[in-house]
């Protein structure tokens, strides 16, 4: 007996950025998945999936937005209620990845939580993981299966290109970051005319301590420019708010800040607003409520690019030539 079978791509969501989901359900003409969820009196998380999803190709949605814990293990239950549902692949769709800043021990006796989480990852049950921009690509190595990494970088860059012009200096806030300001200059370079150079501020954090850092000195030019500060997230924004004040202490014409991941914690908002920033320009991986919106802040979605590189990985195709190959 011969049995040809079809595949079928299910997008379930979590309650972690849900209106993203339901955006990227748009771009790829689907529906999303019929799925379950609430919350104990205790705080347990409940979830069933409420169409068959046996032999499907499940992406498990959900970016780990705040309450992250409760966001972490709601996607962690969704896997494994997808796997015991006898989905055929279970791909977790994480826009933001959680936790991912403790990806090596800094000092002793401190966890490695980027490793966790990728742990619990695999051991819920999923086979393939989507992300975009995690805090250092060699996160990737935690898994035992395949990583699509994507960057905002190609989304951020088209909204700069029609902002800014002339000479640009693509500014790295800590020396760890040249990486990505490599990424954004090369993109900017030659685009509407601008020209685009690096620079990267000296920062200092003292040991022991959390959203705490001071901006030191600026190594390269910055004088006259157009300064674009890029980081892959802004938590408590002390770093770039402090890196945009030395910019424009040392002649910076005017100030960009780009970053993928717009966390926003208290108390970001009263530093960028009083920051010497033109804009703050970040994608809507996270949700951003209305009571931590202010005028200088850009959101630029993320759901055309997340749709192509789920297409793609539904249809076995390549995700980096979506990038040029440029998103490791």
């Amino acid at each position: 007996m011969e049995l040809v079978s079809k595949k079928t791509l299910i997008l379930a969501a979590g309650r972690g950025n849900h209106e993203l989901a339901e955006e990227v359900a748009r771009h790829l003409r689907v529906p999303l998945g019929e799925v379950v969820l609430s919350t104990f009196a205790n705080g347990e998380i409940y979830c069933r999936f409420g169409e068959s999803v046996r032999g499907a190709d499940v992406f498990v949605f959900q970016s780990h937005c705040p309450p992250i814990n409760d966001r972490l293990m709601e996607q962690m239950i969704m896997i494994d209620a997808a796997k015991r549902a006898s989905a055929k692949r279970i791909t977790a769709v994480s826009p933001f990845y959680g936790y991912a800043r403790q990806d090596r021990k800094a000092e002793g006796r401190e966890p490695i939580t980027a490793r966790l989480v990728a742990d619990m990852i695999t051991v819920a049950g999923a086979d393939r993981v989507v992300t975009v921009d995690l805090h250092t690509g060699q996160i990737q190595g935690f898994f035992d299966f395949p990583v699509d990494h994507l960057t905002a970088v190609p989304v951020i860059c088209d909204y700069l290109t029609s902002v800014v012009d002339g000479e640009v200096t693509v500014v790295s806030p800590d020396a760890g970051g040249g990486k990505l300001a490599r990424r954004y200059a090369n993109r900017l370079e030659g685009r509407g005319g601008l020209v685009a150079d690096l620079a990267f501020i000296d920062k200092r954090r003292p040991k022991g301590t959390h959203n705490v850092a001071e901006a030191t000195e600026v190594v390269g030019a910055v004088e006259g420019r157009t300064c674009v500060l890029v980081d892959d997230m802004i938590d408590t924004a002390g770093t770039v708010a402090g890196a945009a004040s030395l910019l424009m202490d040392r002649g910076a014409a005017e100030v960009y800040i780009a970053a993928t991941h717009g966390l926003f914690s208290e108390p970001a908002v009263e530093r960028l607003e009083n920051a010497p920033v033109r804009e703050v320009v970040v994608t809507n991986t996270l949700a951003v409520p209305d009571d931590r919106r202010f005028d200088s802040l850009r959101i630029l979605s993320i759901a055309p690019l997340l749709a192509e590189a789920i297409s793609a990985v539904f249809a076995e195709g390549s995700v980096s030539e979506l990038f040029d190959g440029d998103n490791v």
